[in-house]
């Protein structure tokens, strides 16, 4: 689930017209918690699509919540009870 985050963060970078680099580089830094990214991203968003700020986000707010807590939000059964 992890690596499926990973690439599918990378993916909607790679979409924004983004090097594989600062892609992989922005979906690392975000979901890991490290800090600065590779490429584009080696000191701040600021220089990327607002799509990859987003995602970006998207990957802050996985990996700071633990991704199965993500995953538990969006079950329907959570929701039910």
């Amino acid at each position: 689930v992890y690596t499926l985050f990973i690439v599918l963060i990378t993916t909607i970078v790679l979409g924004t017209g983004e090097t594989l680099e600062t892609a992989f580089g922005a979906a690392v830094a975000t979901v890991n918690n490290l800090g600065p990214g590779l490429g584009e991203t080696y000191a701040n968003f600021a220089t990327v699509s607002d799509v990859a700020v987003w995602a970006g986000s998207l990957g802050m707010l996985i990996g700071r919540l633990e991704i199965f807590t993500v995953l538990v939000l969006f079950t329907p059964a959570y929701w039910r009870e």
